[in-house]
């Protein structure tokens, strides 16, 4: 395993596929581990060890100490030169007086410390890579290659109303929990006087898809504000999309000149999160309009998961999603939010975060699309466009 998952890899590109891709396989595989629960229950000030033969430390470090507890990962290494490693582990047997350096140099970590919850992970495989299902995974790729661009080719070409229908022959899913809301326009009936512009729906981030999920819940095309777009990304989307700038005021700009024309789906988020967690909310989004439509969304893959830090990898997120056999989005349209209550535009992010969890399930944070990204990736999630 260890050959098969860092041959001719990068030193610190192994290091972070350990830290950022493993953890979350692990985690499956050792929920029910007795060791999870025994290291949290041992004395304050006594340090421990977790001591690897199958796996080389680059591939358990980051799992072990980080969300299980221990405070040294001592193991075989992967053999390699400078900057390259072979994937093959160097032999022997462990040496106690390594053992015993390792746990000196280590400061004994604070209960308060461990174990982490697992918020962010990277990798593209949903399921755990076991031989058989790796097998099956490959049989089954040059269908998913096809049923993708045959699902891209039916949202970008047929009509709204017509698609989810088609989309839905082909094993695209989108339940809608509730009513949804009448366009903005509709509710001062066709005679009024003055346009109102676009309503404004605030929803948590799962994938690129989220717009298109709420516009096929609509039935009816929505704009989306987005920020790290590839270009790829642009092109391949059936919705229009608006790259976010970094700067408020640029932004605000941006955002109220196209809810001026129609509807508009922000995710306050600002980058996508994989696992029931919401990170924390930017408060733009409750500057723009009288009320704020929150939508609690949830996207669900089998195979390939749609998410990536990577740059170049994040250009292919959507065909990721249409590449699982089954993909589904639930959406549910909540309660509007007044965002003229006297309440600060902070207040009003954290009620939607609020709402948002409730509906969901999940837990609100106070991460931000930086943590995640440096966790991940080392860079701050943004993709460079000429």
């Amino acid at each position: 395993m260890a050959m098969v998952a860092f041959c001719g890899l990068r030193r610190d590109e192994a290091a972070r596929i350990g830290r950022a891709v493993l953890p979350r396989h692990f985690f499956r595989a050792a929920a029910d581990v007795p060791a999870l629960e025994a290291v949290g229950a041992l004395p304050e000030g006594v340090k421990v060890a977790a001591v690897t033969r199958s796996f080389p430390a680059v591939m358990v470090d980051a799992f072990l100490t980080e969300y299980v507890g221990f405070d040294v990962v001592v193991g075989a290494e992967v053999k390699g030169g400078a900057r390259y490693v072979t994937g093959v582990m160097e032999g022997g047997e462990l040496d106690t007086e390594r053992l015993g350096l390792a746990l000196k140099r280590t400061e004994k970590k604070k209960k308060k410390d461990y174990p982490r919850p697992m918020v962010f992970h990277d990798g593209r495989l949903a399921f755990t890579p076991t031989p058989a299902a790796v097998l099956a995974m490959y049989i089954y790729l040059p269908f998913a290659v096809a049923l993708a661009v045959v699902r891209i080719a039916i949202y970008v070409l047929l009509p709204w109303r017509l698609s989810s229908v088609v989309a839905g022959l082909t094993g695209v899913r989108v339940r809608v929990i509730g009513p949804t809301p009448t366009p903005a326009a509709a509710e001062d009936g066709a005679a009024a006087a003055e346009p109102r512009g676009g309503r404004l729906y605030a929803c948590n981030h799962r994938t690129l898809l989220d717009p298109v999920g709420i516009a096929c819940a609509l039935r009816r095309p929505v704009a989306a504000v987005t920020y790290s777009l590839s270009r790829l990304s642009e092109v391949l989307s059936p919705i229009p999309l608006r790259r976010l700038t970094r700067s408020r005021d640029e932004d605000r700009r941006r955002m109220s000149s196209m809810l001026a024309r129609g509807d508009v789906v922000v995710c306050p988020e600002g980058t996508t999160c994989r696992e029931p967690y919401l990170l924390r909310f930017s408060p733009l989004f409750a500057e723009l309009a009288a009320e704020v439509t929150p939508v609690a969304v949830d996207a669900r893959t089998a195979v390939f998961y749609a998410t990536s830090p990577s740059p170049v990898a994040k250009s292919f997120d959507s065909v990721h999603f249409l590449m699982n056999p089954r993909p589904e989005y639930i959406v549910q349209f909540l309660e509007a939010v007044n965002t003229e209550s006297g309440k600060s535009s902070i207040e009003v992010a954290n009620e939607v975060q609020r709402a948002l969890a409730s509906a969901l399930g999940f837990e609100g944070t106070a991460l931000t699309r930086k943590d995640k990204y440096l966790l991940l990736a080392g860079n701050e999630g943004v993709v460079k466009t000429k």
